[in-house]
């Protein structure tokens, strides 16, 4: 699977729950309340809603700050895959 299909389900996967619902339900990340595979998820969710998509570095720089709003909708995703 290429990058961008990659990014466009992230993003679509992200859109089953607000980013703003998710910021109010995930407490302060504490480093071991969210495994690997949700924090990468998280952040590559984060990454497919930066506001400039055209500048990777922008949005990894955007996944960074912000992918603890989307840990809630990693979870939901990686929950439905199981």
């Amino acid at each position: 699977m290429d990058t961008s299909r990659r990014i466009l389900l992230a993003g679509i996967a992200g859109l089953a729950v607000a980013p703003t619902a998710a910021s109010a339900a995930v407490p302060s990340s504490e480093p071991g309340a969210v495994t690997v595979a949700e924090e990468r998820f998280a952040r590559t969710i984060a990454a497919a809603h930066a506001p400039n998509l055209s500048c990777a570095r922008q949005a990894e720089r955007y996944a960074d700050a912000y992918w603890p709003e989307y840990v809630v909708a990693a979870r939901a995703v990686i929950g439905a895959r199981v």
